[in-house]
């Protein structure tokens, strides 16, 4: 029966244990999205996790969903980045490039143009941007020609590059949680009637493209793609996900993909059906009941230990506790997160969460 604490294979990668950290937007980057040495400092505290999976990086300029989120699609965005993965691996750690494009979930006061985000078609979102001017409601997006696809999955390969050259050991595409993959794989966010809507093998063509060119100049080994069938999150309607899901893992198998990445939301039948259908590496962020947030130790080991997963991810517990593994080994205890300290600000909340042994010296 394997363990947390057993290590794994996930491409080239051998993980010391299969406890990772789970990407999480702090929003402690510059206007231009550039991160800083707090952000190494962050990143180096957390280095003992099995994988660390980073923050959403936008892959261009129209990606971006939010404000002070980092950047890949710039040279001063690969050098800052490169402080941050030499501290990592000084450390003794391993980390992967989330790279994300928020499609809908975006907003004009983000962009340099103030046009208008892109997205499989012009739905809404219904959700606000925080801005430093209050909140601004997202506009109806502009439906994404073949064009803007094919630009879109060259940003996408082009950051990725960019991601090895700044030292990141992979990179992990996020199609969930309602960004622009994710709204081609929706119901309610893809109402395209052309070769990339409608059917199942048409919905996941974007996913299949994207992870495809990316894996062309990375390659498999160093690609991994986030899924969260049947998530609402951002407003996303997908009733009876499992076909289209299916279809995608089917369609990527032969891939030798590093993994495939699920948020889980309250559906473990779901899980277990995608997990027989996936040969490759399973990392699973564990939430076996709607009400199971966030997601607990005790869920990450029932997930491996039962064979759910190879691999877990956990966010909030990593964010709170930069030596997590010590703290779980040793049954806790475990340090208070501070939601007001989540996303912006300085040190507080980002830096300066103890670890278990400077928390019992202070």
């Amino acid at each position: 029966m394997p363990n947390l604490f057993e290590p794994l294979a996930v491409g080239k990668l051998q993980l010391p244990n299969r406890l990772l950290m789970a990407p999480m937007t702090r929003s402690r980057a510059s206007v231009d999205g550039v991160v800083s040495a707090l952000t190494a400092e962050y990143y180096r505290q957390r280095a003992s996790a099995g994988l660390i999976i980073s923050e959403s990086i936008q892959p261009s300029v129209i990606g971006q969903g939010y404000i002070l989120t980092p950047g890949l699609h710039a040279g001063d965005h690969v050098e800052a980045w490169r402080d941050v993965t030499d501290a990592v691996h000084e450390a003794g750690g391993r980390i992967f490039a989330q790279l994300t494009h928020t499609g809908r979930i975006g907003h004009p006061s983000l962009y340099p143009n103030g046009e208008l985000p892109v997205a499989p078609s012009p739905v809404a979102s219904g959700e606000q941007l925080f801005s430093p001017e209050g909140m601004l409601d997202h506009p109806v997006p502009r439906e994404m020609t073949t064009d803007d696809i094919r630009i879109t999955v060259t940003d996408f390969a082009t950051a990725a590059r960019n991601a090895i050259d700044a030292g990141f050991d992979g990179v992990e595409l996020h199609g969930a949680n309602g960004y622009l993959i994710h709204q081609f794989l929706a119901d309610n966010t893809n109402l395209r009637t052309d070769s990339y809507g409608g059917a199942a093998d048409n919905r996941i063509r974007f996913a299949i493209e994207v992870v495809t060119a990316v894996a062309d100049v990375i390659g498999a080994d160093r690609t991994g793609v986030r899924l969260s069938p049947g998530s609402p999150f951002n407003n996303i309607e997908e009733p009876d996900p499992a076909p289209v899901y299916l279809r995608l893992l089917e369609s990527l198998a032969d891939q030798n993909l590093a993994y495939v990445h699920l948020v889980e939301v309250g559906n473990r039948e779901l899980t277990r059906q995608l997990r027989a259908a996936w040969p490759g590496i399973l990392i699973l962020n564990p939430h076996p009941a709607p009400e199971a947030f966030p997601a607990s130790p005790a869920a990450a080991t029932e997930a491996v230990e039962t064979g759910v997963a190879d691999a877990v991810s956990l966010a909030t517990m990593w964010l709170a506790n930069p030596d997590l593994d010590a703290r779980i080994k040793a049954g806790g205890p475990y340090n208070t997160p501070h939601p007001d300290t989540f996303y912006g600000g300085d040190h507080r909340g980002y830096t300066d969460y103890p670890t278990i042994e400077g928390g019992r010296a202070a």
